[in-house]
């Protein structure tokens, strides 16, 4: 049998994996948590700058006076004035972190398994975490950031990656969606934590607490049945099925999987990121998956600094921008599960209605009515918010097991590199007022187009090596109109030749 009828007799969402599945969700609250940190513990209190008598060569330190009662990076190390630049530097740090690991975590789980590379980069991000709440200096806080990053950043791929490679494969879009709604949740609940835990320190410590416990239990995760399947270890992957279906209620059922073929047997070269500029098929897909994460990336950023503006409680901000995106998971599970729509319309779609929701600001008034600038942005950034956790999930079914990390890899280095032009893009309001909201229009709308080049996955099986990606028989089944219309020609052309 093969790995789906396999999935389909052990159980494919049994009481088993929804444990582990909810080990691997939960675990998005930690990661959110860390990603958000720099915006609590980096907080600005008012301040003011005391006329100080004396040597004119005195510490800033000497003349400031904080007027919010406020402990953060910015009190403790007075980073104001010509410093002030330093919190949004140990923010950076963070995401240029998440991009490294992206790029190195992805091709090394693929390679030596989903498992060791997971629970390497788990563990180290917990002890990093807690470098950062007990840095000395903000130079040692600014690289502890880097190296948090890094681990979170690469350990998040391979999270998403297993809890895909549990299931079966019509629970993908599930799973995807609900560990993207869970780090909405996340950024929501750190806000709550920060309200209670004021002190920078003790909130970093609190945030990396609970990623000690999770890392205890995801010790008692298996390997990925699919990974090992895919690397030709195929009694491995019927054992861990075999135990799926004991820990299911099935009892002991014999697992039999068909013998891969493939250049992903034990001892011969391993596909890297190099196979995804050099084969056809993968170097198609990966540039579009490429340009659509990071025009996601971009318009998801840019929306929420234009956003942004509330004067009010930081916490309640924080909290909002976490919330806002909750309606657009059951909405993107819909339409992603409906045949006239599926992956690839909905996605291209929801992009498109962003890029739309971004032009309409152009026209609408800033604030005073229901329908204003501000709302408008906030419809376009739930819409972009679907379409992310969309491409997510499309992403994983469109690479093979065997290469799957790297592509998500590659596809989430050009999303950080979206993130990172993000805030540049407000800026452009020198040049005329309604060049920001141009650029995420142009972008969701271009990326949208792009991504109806992409083919349908719904009800499609997943690849799990390059030979089957590369097999025609897959590709019919990938392409079926396109498979029918060239029957369709044959058959007339053979019976005009009968006449």
């Amino acid at each position: 049998m093969d790995l789906e009828e396999a999935y389909q007799v052990v159980g494919e969402f049994g009481r088993h994996q929804k444990r582990m599945i909810t080990i691997l969700v939960l675990l998005q609250i930690y990661m959110a948590c860390q990603s958000m940190l720099i915006i609590l513990v980096g907080a600005v209190p008012e301040y003011h700058i005391e006329t100080v008598t004396g040597d004119p060569d005195d510490d800033i330190t000497q003349s400031v006076k904080f007027t919010e009662d406020i402990n953060s990076i910015v009190t403790e190390w007075y980073l104001i004035k010509h410093d002030a630049y330093k919190v949004n530097l140990a923010g950076s740090l963070f995401f240029a972190g998440v991009l490294i690991g992206n790029v190195l975590f992805g091709p090394l789980s693929d390679k030596i398994g989903r498992k060791p590379v997971f629970l390497t980069g788990l563990f180290f991000e917990v002890l990093f975490g807690y470098g950062t709440a007990l840095a000395p200096s903000y130079e040692a806080f600014a690289v502890s950031r880097l190296l948090v990053g890094m681990m979170n950043g690469g350990m998040a791929l391979v999270c998403f990656v297993l809890t895909q490679e549990y299931v079966g494969k019509s629970y993908w879009a599930m799973t995807g969606t609900l560990t993207n709604m869970t780090f909405a949740v996340g950024i929501a609940l750190f806000a709550v934590l920060g309200y209670y835990v004021q002190p920078w320190r003790s909130l970093a410590t609190a945030a990396n607490c609970p990623g000690l416990l999770l890392f205890l239990l995801c010790v008692t995760l298996p390997e990925s049945p699919r990974w090992l399947y895919s690397r030709g270890q195929t009694e491995k992957a019927e054992d861990i099925l075999k135990d799926f279906a004991v820990r299911n209620g099935k009892g002991r059922i014999s697992v039999k999987l068909r013998r891969t073929v493939s250049t992903s047997a034990p001892g011969a070269s391993s596909p890297g990121v190099c196979q995804l500029v050099t084969h056809p098929i993968l170097r198609r897909r990966t540039v579009v998956l490429m340009y659509v994460w990071y025009a996601c990336s971009l318009v998801y950023y840019g929306l929420t600094l234009s956003a942004s503006e509330d004067k009010g409680n930081r916490y309640r901000s924080v909290a909002m921008y976490g919330l806002v995106e909750l309606p657009a998971y059951p909405l993107c599970m819909y339409f992603i599960n409906k045949q006239w729509a599926g992956r690839r319309k909905s996605m291209a779609n929801f992009l498109a209605f962003a890029g739309v929701s971004c032009l309409l600001t152009m026209f609408v008034p800033v604030s005073g009515s229901l329908l204003n600038a501000t709302s408008l942005a906030l419809v376009g950034k739930l819409m972009v918010s679907a379409a992310f956790n969309i491409a997510y999930v499309y992403t994983s079914e469109l690479y093979p097991t065997m290469i799957r990390n790297a592509g998500l890899g590659v596809c989430s280095m050009s999303c950080r590199v979206g993130g990172i032009l993000a805030p540049f893009v407000p800026s452009m309001k020198s040049l005329h007022t309604s060049m920001p909201f141009m650029v995420f229009c142009l972008s969701g709308i271009s990326a949208g187009c792009l991504g109806l080049l992409l083919p349908e996955t719904l009800n499609k099986p997943a690849a799990e090596t390059l030979d089957e990606l590369s097999s025609p028989t897959y590709q019919r089944i990938l392409q079926p109109q396109v498979h029918l219309l060239e029957e369709k020609h044959l058959i007339d052309h053979n019976g005009a030749d009968s006449d």
